[in-house]
């Protein structure tokens, strides 16, 4: 196998076919087809999520999704094996008492429409995203390629191993409301090591970083809030007026105190309220997130918001609904498998340089999965593999530095080497 032609190969097919989050059905499809074709025990819809922990799943939205994968050629068959959730956890054994060893790999995109710039390499070589309003601008398409063609090197160096490889492909990693889904499935729970990496973030090519610092702990939440209606003039007595109390909410929320042990962050990304110019508005709806930096201080975020908006409720006499739609928390990277990744990049050909630490400055629920293995008494790392950037993440211009691919794959598979040598 040419790894490092299939890596790309893979990667611009993947480009082409970018889903968001909980509807990446055309793109789980593809991952337990090639799973399916090396071998791997694939554990599919159900099997793969603890359904209590799903976060931030619009039902319309996977409906959609589902409608447009099966008009696209994807087979009932294994629809029906994905059972409305996406992603996937694939199993291999070896057959020889060792370690389990699991990588993880996400598989969603970003909501945001490609650039029609010539210059962009998609588009010079045709694989740009044929889904409007999607794209992988956040590298996940290399990720996935990468998890794949690591698949296929299991099967192919099977008789080297011993234990068990794991392989998680993660749905609904962007608003990180997959990670602890699958964290809940219980499949991990025998983990004794587990590995997962970003490709780009803000590493140039070349360069691989073990600790990335400024990983915050996040948690979103949606606010949805009932009034009465009433005539402004004749009856705004009878009146439950939503959308002033959200606008009081946000300004509640935006001022808010911060905690004293570090950095505390909110944002207030939407607001919407209100039917008609003539009625007292009835809804509205807020959309936020908090962030800290430690999981103690996003919890202090969270338990102020809750208040904030329980109290201005209270106040305007209106109904309240809070919903947690995605959950990240802290990165704690262990140092025996940091070191173990910064050995294996140093003798990696495409890898220039490993560096502790760097700042990325961003959240991960990789950190939720992490949390359960260490909780069943399993070690954790997560690392940054280098890649220039065209644009920064989450930008329509966004691509990154294919050769990246290679160094993670290596770094993997060298790991693999060396946690389950046989």
């Amino acid at each position: 196998m040419n790894y490092k032609k299939n890596l790309v190969t893979l990667r611009r097919e993947l480009h082409q076919i970018p889903e968001m989050g909980w509807g990446e059905f055309k793109t789980t499809a593809k991952i337990i087809s090639i799973l399916d074709n090396l071998g791997w025990k694939v554990y599919t819809g159900l099997q793969q999520v603890g359904i209590e922990r799903v976060m931030g799943r619009n039902i319309e939205f996977v409906e959609k999704s589902i409608k447009r994968a099966r008009e696209s050629g994807v087979s009932e068959e294994i629809l029906e094996r994905i059972q409305g959730y996406t992603g996937c956890i694939a199993e291999f054994d070896t057959g020889r008492e060792g370690p389990v060893t699991a990588l993880r790999f996400d598989i969603d995109c970003v909501g945001v429409e490609e650039t029609d710039s010539p210059e962009h390499l998609p588009n010079k070589e045709n694989f740009r995203s044929c889904h409007p309003e999607a794209m992988h601008s956040c590298g996940h398409d290399g990720h996935t390629s990468v998890g794949l063609n690591v698949a296929q090197w299991v099967i192919e160096n099977k008789e080297q191993l011993k234990g068990t490889i794991k392989l998680i492909f993660q749905p609904a990693e962007e608003g990180v409301r997959g990670g602890a889904a699958q964290a809940a499935s219980g499949l991990l729970d025998n983990v004794n090591y587990l590995l997962g990496a970003h490709l780009a973030m803000m590493c140039p090519t070349g360069e691989v970083c073990l600790y990335p610092t400024g990983l915050l702990s996040t948690t979103k939440l949606d606010v949805r809030l009932k009034g009465a209606p009433a005539h402004p003039t004749m009856s705004p007595h009878l009146g439950r007026n939503a959308l002033a109390c959200a606008c009081t909410t946000v300004s509640e929320l935006l001022g808010m105190a911060r905690h004293g042990k570090g950095l505390g962050c909110i944002n207030v990304g939407l607001m919407q309220a209100g039917e008609c110019r003539n009625v007292i508005p009835v809804h509205a709806t807020i959309q936020m997130e908090v962030r800290g930096e430690t999981d103690e201080i996003n919890n202090f975020m969270v338990e102020q918001a809750c208040r904030i908006v329980k109290g201005t409720a209270l106040a305007y006499d209106v109904a309240y609904e809070i919903e947690k739609v995605g959950e990240g928390g802290e990165l704690r990277n262990d140092p025996e498998l940091a070191q173990l990744v910064g050995e294996i990049a140093k003798d990696v050909p495409s890898c220039d340089h490993v560096v502790e630490r760097k700042k990325i400055g961003c959240s991960e629920d990789f950190t939720l999965l992490a949390s359960r293995v260490r909780a069943h008494g399993g070690k954790t790392e997560f690392f940054v593999v280098g890649a220039d950037r065209t644009a920064a993440h989450h930008q329509r211009e966004f691509d990154f530095d294919e050769k990246g691919m290679e160094t993670a794959f290596d770094i993997f598979t060298g790991c693999l080497l060396k946690l389950n040598k046989k």
